[in-house]
């Protein structure tokens, strides 16, 4: 089993890049998006990660009902299926510890300038915008911790260490199953 956690910060591209891999290697996909309980929930999706969708035996996690602030479904993932999981806190020490006790590891980081990351965020999702600060200091918080990566890709950058393809190709001749 390989496990790709993607990480960066909000309007990086972590979903696009994670999008394009799931799409080459047919792993299963989990988006953070699925289950940050609220605007404050960075920390908590981190713990999550580690504790629910990385468990050997009975991997999944519940949704977040934004509508209704709440906890939603639960989803449940195919246990040993090679997995991509992407958002702002996937990648921490308690993350990488469950990732590596199932199979092989592969960690992302996406950064870039925040004018740049806050504009592509705004296009995306413009009722994001009175959320911006509140999320931006979680992730301030998060990667303060700077827990080490394979790949580092810079948002408007050439000079970027894991371009897509490059990342593909450290997945070896894996299976996604």
């Amino acid at each position: 089993m390989i496990t790709v956690l993607i990480d960066g910060q909000s309007g990086a591209g972590k979903t696009t890049l994670a999008g394009e891999l799931a799409a080459r290697t047919g792993f299963q996909l989990v988006h953070l998006d699925d289950f940050y309980p609220g605007w404050t929930g960075l920390e908590a999706a981190s713990e999550i990660v580690a504790r629910n969708v990385l468990d050997a035996d009975n991997p999944g996690f519940f949704t977040w009902d934004w509508h209704n602030n709440c906890q939603g479904d639960w989803i449940k993932l195919e246990p040993g299926r090679s997995l991509i999981i992407e958002g702002s806190g996937s990648i921490t020490a308690e993350t990488k510890r469950a990732a590596a006790a199932l199979g092989e590891l592969v960690t992302v980081l996406i950064t870039g300038p925040e004018a740049l990351r806050k504009q592509r965020a705004l296009n995306r999702d413009p009722d994001y915008a009175p959320f911006w600060k509140v999320w931006a200091q979680q992730e301030q918080r998060h990667f303060s911790l700077g827990v080490e990566v394979d790949h580092e890709i810079v948002l408007g950058s050439d000079e970027a260490s894991g371009r897509p393809e490059e990342i593909y190709d450290s997945l070896g001749t894996a299976q996604s199953s």
